[in-house]
């Protein structure tokens, strides 16, 4: 009897997910019948004879009319997707616009902006946003916003995605308005029988109101992130849409001087080590058609990006870095191939190109493909790197292939990705994955990866100790009841060579289970939620806990934008290896058992002062842990935002006689000061006291048109130590210990880069 009911079963889902489309009104996008006049103004005659997008509120009341008149109409010529929007507000001196920055967060900010599913797969966005100043935002998003927003670690918004486009604003005493232009050569996209379909959103943001309003309608159970998800877009059609297929050529000059204090041969005093630097290289990029574009880089040189933010690993595993690098976030996401956990991934591009603690390693150059080819999204990038240290010259190379399969919210594909050392070295990674939309808003996703090292003892296919699978079920709303559900196996010699894993040689499973409540009108809470946190995995090698965690939560959300989450957690932990928080204070290896409590406090950011609060108590490795952060940001003026950090952690070990306790101090700070949105400054300074390490990252960006940028950057690093130790090359000689240099560490740079479109 057992076989009829489990092919039953397999039968219904199968019919669940086979029927589970969308329907959707359709939208034709008319062609504009006279010249537009680029001024920030949409009041020339080609306006007038657009229909309205008409919006509907999205929160803090769905479904109400929004509380200001917004008047929004598109159309389009042989080159540009054109927007126009006239956004009254009944008081104009509550628009808040605090920033010109290129790329600014825009929460909580007045702000307009389109999120285009130019490929229409319901999954992968392009936005373009600004604000009364003109700025010009715009961000990849990937996953159907399922990673969240912020653009942080995890974030399914890619900030450092940039592209050209234009936009211009104006205001008067009835509000502000906006003429934004978008290349169809900047939108990749299919035309079928000369139609081009693409999933648009357009969204309006009024701080004063901490409102959201959208076009088309949104139900804000799917989350904050619900108006970036590409599957809740509605189907725009374009007609005749042929965009030209430019060749942009962008080759730098950079030059610059570094000075290094390294000991001397005696290791009696330090010296200064000086390195005069200039460079040339290049990027070209090609739009193969509307949909595929190639880019190819030389020598490539990465000196104006920012410096990563300082972290203290206080765990057993490695920390993760997220990619700053321009070039490898062109359709990152389409190479992502994600793996149990938030980091986890078979692909990290910053195995490319960095080495050690964040050390450059020089890029001859290389190669990226993406786009579309027929029914398949497809992504190939391969890059050759010069010898550094120990490490020999390498090739890296990614395939990856995904589509549309069974449903529009379904896709199946797979990747390959090597890494081949001049010195005969050899690392292999593939794998399949698929997401499978089954109901509503309940998706279902499977993966399977290997790796494979010539130097290893390792076969090409070996489905036990060089794999990883993974199994995933999870409802995706914040009303009512909502789980993410996943089981994991990491095989003890799964090494992808190009990716990240924080730890081989696990299985387990993990979940988090909400309900979530929408109070509705009356109410002065947006949402409300309870959860319950629970994972559990062990240890291949010899079948022992490696970590257990459980425990409830709550969140909390008002109208105003001000947020409470807090959370009890237990957790249980084997540490196998030595954990060095200092020098002199070490977690041993053993199990540990531990309780702690957990919160997060967020305030608007559509005020002159904001701030996010972090808190944390409870065991740490069999002592205590008193955790807090504060974020707070000053929007002194539209040219001018202070923030800043500061995280202290006290740990003490009741237990110990000595090397018992340690406080760490995180401080970072910076000063933004913008002229206008083509000429700004910036100033990051860094500090930990256990590392005492003192990081100063200048930049100053002129950037008179996309594609043509002036850089000046200075780095320092210095610590504030008076001596140094310094361990002789053999352990037989010991250490000395000699005085400090003012610095270790100054470099300036000098960068410019020039595109031409051909």
């Amino acid at each position: 009897m057992k076989k009829p009911v489990l092919f039953h079963f397999f039968m219904i889902c199968m019919l669940f997910i086979i029927h589970n489309t969308i329907a959707q009104e359709t939208r034709k996008i008319s062609r504009i019948s006279s010249p537009v006049e680029f001024d920030g103004r949409p009041d020339e005659p080609a306006w007038e004879n657009l229909p309205f997008f008409e919006l509907t509120m999205n929160r803090p009341n769905f479904g109400n009319a929004p509380s200001e008149k917004s008047e929004v109409t598109i159309g389009y010529d042989e080159d540009y997707l054109w927007i126009g929007a006239r956004l009254y507000m009944q008081n104009v001196k509550k628009i808040f616009a605090a920033s010109k920055r290129r790329d600014e967060r825009l929460f909580g900010y007045d702000s307009f902006g389109v999120l285009i599913d130019s490929y229409n797969d319901n999954e992968n966005g392009l936005a373009f946003f600004t604000t009364p100043t003109g700025l010009r935002t715009d961000y990849a998003v990937s996953g159907d916003a399922a990673g969240g927003g912020g653009g942080g670690f995890f974030s399914s918004m890619n900030y450092s995605w940039n592209t050209f486009w234009d936009v211009k604003t104006t205001r008067d005493d009835k509000g502000w308005y906006v003429e934004m232009r978008i290349p169809f050569s900047s939108l990749k996209f299919k035309a079928v029988n000369d139609i081009a379909t693409m999933g648009l959103i357009i969204v309006r943001n009024i701080s004063s109101n901490s409102e959201t309003d959208t076009w088309p309608a949104i139900d804000p159970k799917y989350g904050f992130m619900a108006t970036n998800k590409p599957s809740l877009a509605t189907n725009i059609e374009i007609e005749g849409a042929r965009p030209k297929n430019p060749i942009y050529i962008s080759p730098y000059v950079i030059g610059g001087f570094s000075r290094d204090r390294i000991p001397n041969a005696d290791t009696s005093a330090f010296i200064d080590d000086d390195n005069w630097q200039k460079n040339i290289g290049g990027d070209i990029k090609y739009n193969i058609n509307s949909n595929l574009t190639l880019d190819i880089t030389v020598n490539t040189d990465f000196a104006q990006v920012e410096a990563d933010d300082q972290q203290v690993n206080l765990t057993q595993y490695s920390l993760f870095f997220p990619e700053r690098r321009m070039f490898f976030q062109e359709r990152s996401s389409l190479f992502s191939f994600k793996l149990g956990g938030f980091s986890d991934d078979l692909f990290y591009s910053r195995q490319i190109g960095i080495a050690g603690f964040g050390e450059p390693v020089r890029i001859y150059g290389g190669l990226r493909l993406a786009g579309r080819i027929g029914k398949w999204d497809m992504g190939l990038l391969d890059m050759q790197t010069e010898e550094y240290r120990n490490t020999p010259s390498e090739n890296f190379g990614v395939v990856r292939l995904r589509r549309q399969v069974i449903n529009p919210n379904s896709f199946a594909g797979g990747i390959f990705t090597s890494r081949l050392g001049m010195d005969g070295s050899q690392n292999y990674a593939y794998g399949l994955d698929g997401i499978f939309k089954v109901h509503k808003d309940i998706y279902i996703s499977t993966k399977w990866a290997q790796s494979y090292e010539k130097a290893a003892d390792t076969i090409p296919f070996n489905f036990t100790d060089q794999s990883f699978f993974l199994a995933n079920v999870e409802r995706r709303s914040e009303e009512g009841f909502a789980y993410n559900i996943s089981g994991t196996y990491y095989g003890e010699r799964f090494n992808p060579g190009i990716g990240f894993v924080r730890r081989p040689g696990l299985w387990g499973v993990g979940g988090r289970f909400i309900y979530g409540w929408l109070p509705g009108e009356e109410s002065k809470f947006f949402n409300y939620a309870v959860t319950f946190n629970a994972e559990r995995y062990e240890r291949l090698e010899d079948n022992h806990l490696e970590s257990f965690q459980i425990g409830p939560g709550f969140e909390i959300n008002t109208k105003r934008e001000y947020g409470l989450e807090v959370s009890l957690n237990y957790e249980m932990m084997d540490v196998t290896r030595d954990i060095d928080i200092t020098d002199s204070i070490i977690v041993v290896p053993g199990m540990y058992e531990q309780f702690g409590i957990r919160g997060d406090i967020r305030m608007p950011e559509s005020k002159k002062v904001t701030a996010r609060i972090e808190f944390e108590a409870g065991g740490f490795y069999g002592g205590l842990k008193y955790s807090a952060a504060v974020d707070p940001m000053f929007n002194i003026s539209p040219s001018l935002q202070v923030s800043g950090g500061y995280g202290i952690d006290i740990i003490r070990f009741p237990d110990r006689d000595r090397n018992n306790k340690v406080t760490i101090h995180n401080i970072n700070g910076r000063i933004l000061y913008m002229m206008n949105t083509k000429l700004s400054a910036s100033l990051l300074v860094q500090y930990v006291n256990t590392e005492d390490v003192f990081i100063t990252n200048f930049r100053l960006r002129y950037n008179p048109r996309e594609g043509n940028d002036f850089y000046l950057v200075f780095n320092e690093n210095r610590g504030f130590d008076d001596t140094t130790t310094i361990n002789a090359e053999w352990p037989a000689m010991g250490s000395k210990t000699i005085k400090s240099p003012s610095y270790m560490n100054r470099t300036i740079m000098l960068k410019y880069t020039h595109t031409f479109k051909l």
